[in-house]
């Protein structure tokens, strides 16, 4: 459930200027993003951007999620598994995702969970990042209203989806199987998730790519409604949403750092599969905004899953998609993941990475 929250259309990134971690944009999109990121959340404290105490911990910055892609980062955080390493987990609130996606960009923040779409858009304006690890995978589904039971029915339909996103991209490559242009269907893109849910429900939209646990309780609450695909028809099991950016030069600058952040991910990817129960209670409430009973449908749904390098060939292929979207004007080559900080972690864990459920090897 890798959430999308906040505003309708993706950032202008070819109106960025990604020369380096210290440049500062001038769009009146940042500066609002940047006002709102003053107050940092859980732990961070003041003095994050001026060299305060967060610095002198040798803390990470990372956005701050919503959805299920970021458990293992949350839990990370919550128990701050880095610290015994000497880094300090240190989120930054954002009022939106494309805000998301600029700090990390501009160098904001050293770290960040995003969609791969997403990726691709800043790695192809320029942007010095990588990615470096997974995120949450499976749980994307499309959900059409009562008789929309085939893919030739959603002609002159009205597509509710997120701009650059997965979930727009899922809609391309679904009509694509099909052999019907994108170009055949209305496409509205929805402010939040919540937003999505509910134009559907009342009918506004047709239908909808939206994240576990919303797809099944849409299946469950409009009658009739039906999922045309959870996506492993499309892309096979265990397919990525969303994963692990980062600044390149945080590789080269502070590698010990950021396999910290990565070994504490797969420890609380442990946590999550052998202590469930716990682990939910722990999160629900301090960083999901949901009931026990969603959260339990999306993480059984949607894992978060740190070893992501099977998904290489598949992050790669989607971007013909995107291309073809007209979102990036060049496919990212192979040395837009970097997956060296995460086998270093494994090479180092074996005893942790052997008791893992969810992995490439």
């Amino acid at each position: 459930m890798c959430d999308r929250i906040g505003c309708m259309h993706f950032p202008k990134l070819s109106e960025m200027d990604f020369s380096g971690a210290a440049a500062v944009p001038s769009r009146r999109g940042f500066l609002k993003g940047a006002a709102a990121a003053s107050a940092v959340t859980m732990a961070a404290g003041p003095g994050v951007f001026m060299g305060g105490p967060a610095e002198a911990a040798a803390g990470l910055k990372s956005t701050h999620g919503s959805g299920f892609c970021n458990l293992n980062l949350f839990l990370a955080h919550s128990r701050q598994y880095a610290k015994a390493a000497g880094t300090e987990l240190i989120f930054i609130n954002t009022p939106t995702s494309a805000e998301m996606v600029t700090f990390l960009g501009m160098g904001q923040v050293d770290i960040g969970l995003m969609p791969y779409t997403s990726f691709m858009a800043l790695y192809d304006k320029g942007a010095p990042v990588k990615i470096v690890a997974g995120g949450g995978v499976e749980g994307c589904a499309i959900v059409a209203r009562p008789g929309l039971d085939t893919p030739e029915k959603l002609k002159g339909k009205t597509l509710g989806t997120f701009q650059m996103d997965t979930l727009e991209v899922m809609p391309y490559d679904y009509l694509k199987k099909h052999k019907i242009s994108f170009k055949d269907v209305k496409v509205r893109y929805m402010g939040n998730t919540p937003e999505a849910v509910e134009a559907f429900k009342a009918g506004a939209i047709d239908w909808i790519c939206t994240i576990e646990p919303y797809a099944s309780a849409l299946v469950n609450d409009v009658k009739g409604a039906v999922m045309l695909t959870d996506g492993i028809d499309l892309y096979g099991k265990g397919y990525t949403d969303c994963v692990l950016a980062a600044r390149a030069s945080l590789i080269k600058d502070n590698p010990a750092g950021l396999k910290a952040i990565i070994k504490s991910m797969m420890q609380a990817q442990l946590d999550a599969e052998t202590q469930t129960e716990a682990v939910l209670t722990e999160l629900v409430g301090k960083y999901y905004k949901t009931s026990m009973a969603n959260a339990k449908i999306a993480q059984g749904k949607q894992p978060a899953v740190v070893d992501a390098r099977g998904q290489t060939d598949f992050i790669l292929q989607r971007t013909d998609s995107v291309v073809e979207m007209g979102y990036i004007k060049k496919k990212p080559g192979r040395d837009a993941i970097d997956w060296t900080m995460l086998e270093a972690v494994i090479k180092e864990n074996p005893d942790l990475y052997g008791k893992l459920k969810y992995k490439s090897a």
